[in-house]
């Protein structure tokens, strides 16, 4: 799978997530200072939900020092559904009822363990097609 990931700064806990989606055989975009171009967090988060929404990623990870912004940016393109996570069951609801296609992890308060447990729930939980018509109602 194609996952693009985003950040305003390049830190241990992107290296770190960027290595865990490449030993899991993902293919990743790197987007702003991972990709080593000066990006800040508006510009990273518009150009994250701009390739998942092109559908050039089919899911994304986003990183801000408290990841509000990242989330506010992605958000506004549409088709984007970035959900702001702290902890593996914040990342498998977001899946689960929100089919969230980003997801968005604070630079400041996610240790690489956490991020490990929010990567295994964001890329196993599948959709709720229960919540297809709440889903629908904010496309």
């Amino acid at each position: 799978m194609k996952i693009a990931v985003a950040s305003d700064e390049k830190t241990p806990l992107t290296e770190f997530v960027v290595e865990e989606l490449r030993k899991r055989g993902h293919e990743v975009i790197l987007i702003g200072p991972l990709g080593g171009e000066d990006a800040r967090w508006a510009d990273a988060g518009l150009e994250l939900g701009r390739i998942v929404s092109e559908g050039k990623a089919q899911l994304g990870v986003g990183f801000c020092w408290t990841g509000t912004g990242m989330s506010i940016a992605a958000n506004k393109v549409p088709g984007v559904r970035a959900a702001l996570c702290f902890d593996k069951q914040t990342s498998e609801g977001a899946r689960r009822w929100n089919d969230a296609n980003v997801l968005v992890m604070s630079l400041r308060a996610t240790s690489l363990e956490v991020a490990r447990e929010m990567l295994d729930a964001f890329l196993n939980t599948k959709p709720d097609p229960g919540e297809a018509d709440q889903i629908k109602k904010v496309s």
